[in-house]
Parts: structure tokens; C-alpha cells; sequence
């Protein structure tokens, strides 16, 4: 790849990003000017938010020639395609589809389509978004050892670093885990359980919360190796009001039982036992 070429003039949050993402791939420059026939039609110069074209197979991004009431998109999202991460990022970037409807749609048809004010948008800005893109914008070309490049590369390999990470874990989950219905009753206990196995991630339970949303599963509890030893975490989802982990405290197996109760540690590793202090957590009938 010889360059990633975008528009000159005023930066943008998609342009930027989708150059971020870019350079976790291409460590080549950035040119910031309009594109030139040749540069459209040379596959390798990628061209990003200008150029009237979305050619992935030229290498050529951009969202501006699309119909104005096609589904808002940008730059970033085009390229996301491209690497094939655009879905786990819609699922997993809660910043993304409003990114989207601002760069396609302005601010004000974005207020209104997150049902706020339109001062809302101004007060989500940070120090760190505008001093990149105005610091982005001032030059025509990036190159490798510019401090505005080596920035962008590190956002880029963050957020693929996140996307393929998390999209990891949830698969481990998706293989690893039951529910199971806990307690008598009308209404037991919903209790996702994850069993411990030979080969872990660091934080097995870091992608639990992420499933169960995919999921669209109704869950009061949760069971899960505990990182820090060879026992298990008990805790409640969603700060579900069935659960009072401190009703734990005295229990001979439990060492750590949270005054708040929404979590416990425990060196019992027998799923029996486990269950058996869900159960004794429960609040109500």
C-alpha cells in the first residue's frame, strides 16, 4: 500500500477514525488533499470520505454519492466493512451509529433522533476530539514518526484490539456456559453459569454481560471462575433486587461477601454448593 488519502480542509470524527483504523493495517502516509482519477483508480491508494465512490475492491471509501434517505453511514463504517468488523462494532461501540447519523444527517437531525436538546451535542465534546482533529487538519501529509500519526495508529490498533478481543471472549462464553433455573417457587432464580476449563481468558467474565445482551436472556445471577483463585464470583445481573450477596457473610466457603451485595467470592468449586449459595442469597419468594 503506497498511502491512505482523505479530503483537506476541516477533519472529521469519521474521517480520522477510519485513517486510525487504516494505519493499524497500512503503516503509510496520510495525504490530505482531493483525489485524482488516478489515485481512484489505483488500488493501492486508499481513498477515504472523497473521491464520490464506495469501491472496496479499488479501495475506495466514501458515503457522499449515496441516496439521502438510505440508512445513515460514514467513512469509518465503510471501512469497518472492509475489515469485517462493522457488525461486532455496531454491537459493540455504542458510539458508532450516533457517529454515523451525525456525519450523514448534522447535528440537529441527530439530537432529535437520540431525543435530545441540540445544546446536548456540544456537551458531549472532549478536549481530546478537538484538539486531534484540529491538529489533524493542519497539515496535508502525515508520515510515520509524526506525533499526530503514531496517535492515530495506536486508536486504530486499540480499537481492533477491542473488537477482535471481545468478539473472542463472547464466543468462549457462547461455549462455556448454562442457564439454569435455581430454587423452588413460582419464579426460581435465573443463574448463568460458567464452568472453569483448562484454557481461560485472563478475565473469563468480561464477556458474560455482553452475551446475555445478544442473547435477549432474562438472568438474576451469575457464576463465574474467579480470576483472582480456584474458586467462583457469584453476582447479580443487572443489579437484579432477587440477590443479596451479603446474606453470605458467615458462610464457612465464602471469604469476601460485598456489604452492598451485588458480589461474593468463594472457594467452593462444586456446582452443587454453588448453587446451594444462590439460593441462601435469595431475596424474596
Amino acid at each position: 500500500m503506497k498511502a491512505i488519502l482523505t479530503h483537506p480542509g476541516s477533519a472529521h470524527k469519521d474521517d480520522l477514525l477510519a485513517c486510525c483504523l487504516l494505519l493499524s493495517r497500512h503503516r503509510v502516509p496520510i495525504w490530505r488533499r482531493n483525489p485524482t482519477d488516478e489515485d481512484l483508480a489505483d488500488p493501492e491508494i486508499v481513498v477515504v470520505d472523497v473521491g464520490g465512490e464506495h469501491e472496496p475492491d479499488r479501495k475506495n471509501f466514501d458515503h457522499h454519492q449515496f441516496p439521502a434517505d438510505r440508512d445513515p453511514i460514514c467513512a469509518l463504517s465503510l471501512v469497518l466493512q472492509d475489515f469485517g468488523l462493522y457488525e461486532d462494532a455496531r454491537n459493540f461501540c455504542e458510539w458508532l451509529e450516533p457517529a454515523e447519523w451525525f456525519d450523514s444527517r448534522g447535528p440537529f437531525e441527530t439530537a432529535k433522533w437520540l431525543g435530545v436538546e441540540r445544546d446536548v451535542m456540544n456537551a458531549l465534546n472532549s478536549p481530546i476530539d478537538i484538539t486531534l482533529l484540529r491538529r489533524f487538519a493542519q497539515k496535508n501529509e502525515w508520515n510515520p514518526g509524526d506525533p499526530i500519526w503514531e496517535m492515530m495508529r495506536m486508536i486504530g490498533e486499540d480499537l481492533v484490539m477491542f473488537l477482535r478481543s471481545l468478539r473472542e471472549r463472547i464466543d468462549y462464553v457462547a461455549r462455556n456456559v448454562e442457564m439454569l433455573e435455581v430454587g423452588e417457587g413460582e419464579k426460581p432464580l435465573r443463574v448463568l453459569y460458567m464452568a472453569r476449563t483448562e484454557s481461560m481468558p485472563d478475565d473469563p467474565s468480561s464477556g458474560i454481560a455482553r452475551y446475555i445482551a445478544m442473547q435477549g436472556e432474562e438472568v438474576d445471577g451469575l457464576i463465574y471462575p474467579d480470576r483472582r483463585g480456584a474458586g467462583y464470583g457469584l453476582s447479580r445481573y443487572a443489579d437484579s433486587p432477587r440477590l443479596n450477596f451479603s446474606q453470605l457473610e458467615e458462610e464457612h466457603d465464602v471469604h469476601f461477601a460485598h456489604a452492598r451485595g451485588f458480589v461474593a467470592k468463594t472457594s467452593a468449586t462444586e456446582l452443587e454448593r454453588l448453587l446451594e449459595l444462590m439460593v441462601s442469597a435469595r431475596v424474596g419468594a
